[in-house]
């Protein structure tokens, strides 16, 4: 039996007319208008129904017969092919939606979660560092250089690109004081991914975990995701403090940030991170290090990591290259302790696969001629120039109104502002063109200190003032409604 006469297709003179003949008849013969072994006619007697080219029909018959709705027999002409019939609407009824299989808790927590609006690279918004001042020339030099090389087109490894993580070794050795050679470090898709790595492979559901408060946001979402438990340590300006630790403890990991606290600053003592090593050895604890921002400490050297203060300390070390050089690169590593390495390779394998091998060598690259360390120098100068232009501007137009938790380092500043609605302040401060985050965002429990942190990086002078006057306008709004 011939199917009948095309006629009533309409097409649409401005779209692709291949396509929309492949899914015209696609959908006939799943909705069973067209059923199996019924012939079609010649695609000359189509072309002149339709008004369209002959070639044109070729074109979607040929790709209507590869993905198996027709079958082509030579000598007989076109046919439907079979099978569809257990497909139509009355088995399934695909134009009403049906059902759709279920999600985990976690899956049916995220969705009933809103989607965050993201504001791109206003002045004030966190962890943008300053783009403006990025040597781009001679990173699009060092990148053409590598373009040319063939063999950083294919696969290279899960670890990482061998020349990148050599090179992250020599320098975290020098700047940093780590402990490590380059069989330990693994490269990530940034310090988020690090965060989930670590997850996965330590933990198993419900297990405990440590971690401050305030604190990065990020690595709480990154440890939820695995089902675990959240114990919150309070922080203050100075780091955590060990002596607020539990002298017995069940929680497999903590993850911290004592160099740089996220977000108030504070810098743990030498004496403190030493007992906290002690502590983690004492109960078992992996200690998760975030060497946040580390890098830009305007008073001296910066602090030298936790890791490498003693031979064989439970610690993983994760850092990233976002804020260092941008963050699009996407681009983390982590140091592992050596009987962690293959276990966290075999993970990485399963997530992800490899990391952009071509990005890798050219941070590699830069890193080995030395235009990754005279960029860190020149942004601590500018940091730091940033950094008390925006505490003099605090001081002069929020004096009364807001308290800076001033620590001398990093690319962000918090202010405590009591008696505001720090959310709606956000909201507020956006809409006016400038970024910021909410301080009891960074919090766990019911009570939240309220204020702001300011990120001053991706800022200039004429932001800075503009900013912060209309920080204080919509401070005094606030507290008058």
């Amino acid at each position: 039996m011939q199917i009948p006469a095309l006629s009533d297709l309409a097409l649409i003179a401005d779209q692709p007319l291949q396509r929309q003949l492949y899914q015209a008849f696609s959908l006939r013969i799943r909705d069973g208008l067209w059923r199996e072994g019924q012939r079609l006619p010649a695609s000359r007697q189509i072309a002149s129904d339709l008004g369209v080219s002959r070639n044109t029909v070729t074109g979607a018959l040929s790709q209507l017969i590869a993905e198996g709705f027709l079958v082509a027999r030579p000598g007989s002409g076109t046919f439907v092919a079979a099978g569809f019939e257990r497909h139509q609407p009355e088995a399934v009824n695909w134009q009403q939606q049906p059902q759709l299989p279920g999600l985990s808790h976690y899956g049916t927590a995220l969705a009933a979660k809103a989607m965050p609006e993201v504001h791109a690279q206003l002045p004030f918004t966190l962890g943008i560092p300053d783009l403006r001042a990025f040597p781009l020339s001679v990173w699009n030099r060092v990148q053409r250089q590598q373009q040319d090389r063939l063999h950083l087109l294919g696969y290279d490894g899960y670890q990482g690109y061998a020349p990148l993580r050599e090179a992250l070794a020599d320098y975290l050795r020098v700047s940093r004081q780590v402990q490590c050679h380059a069989d330990q470090i693994v490269i990530t898709q940034g310090a988020q991914q690090a965060i989930s790595l670590c997850a996965q492979v330590l933990l198993d559901p419900g297990d405990p975990v440590l971690v401050e408060n305030p604190g990065y946001v990020g690595a709480r979402r990154a440890l939820q995701a695995h089902a675990t438990a959240l114990t919150p340590v309070d922080v203050d300006h100075r780091g955590l403090q060990p002596a607020q630790l539990p002298a017995a403890s069940a929680a497999k990991i903590m993850y911290i940030t004592p160099t740089h606290h996220y977000p108030l600053g504070g810098i743990m003592s030498a004496p403190d991170r030493l007992e906290l090593l002690d502590w983690a050895a004492r109960t078992g604890t992996w200690l998760i290090e975030d060497d946040y921002d580390s890098e830009f400490h305007f008073h001296g050297h910066p602090i030298a990591a936790l890791q490498g203060m003693a031979a064989q300390t439970p610690v993983l070390y994760l850092g990233s290259f976002s804020k260092t050089l941008f963050p699009a690169l996407r681009l983390g590593y982590l140091i592992l302790p050596e009987p962690l390495v293959g276990p966290f390779l075999h993970a990485k394998r399963h997530m992800d696969g490899e990391s952009p091998l071509l990005q890798q060598a050219t941070v590699a690259q830069f890193v080995q001629e030395g235009h990754f360390q005279r960029h860190l120098r020149r942004m601590r100068v500018r940091y730091r120039e940033k950094w008390e232009h925006l505490a003099a501007l605090i001081a002069s137009e929020l004096d009364g109104l807001a308290t800076p938790v001033a620590e001398s380092a990093g690319m962000h500043l918090v202010l405590r502002i009591p008696g505001v609605n720090d959310d709606a302040l956000v909201r507020d401060l956006t809409d006016a063109g400038f970024g910021g985050t909410a301080l009891s965002s960074y919090y766990v429990g019911q009570d939240r200190p309220t204020g702001l942190a300011l990120g001053f990086a991706n800022t200039d002078e004429r932001q800075r003032i503009a900013g912060i006057c209309r920080l204080r306008e919509l401070i005094l709004s606030h507290r008058k409604s």
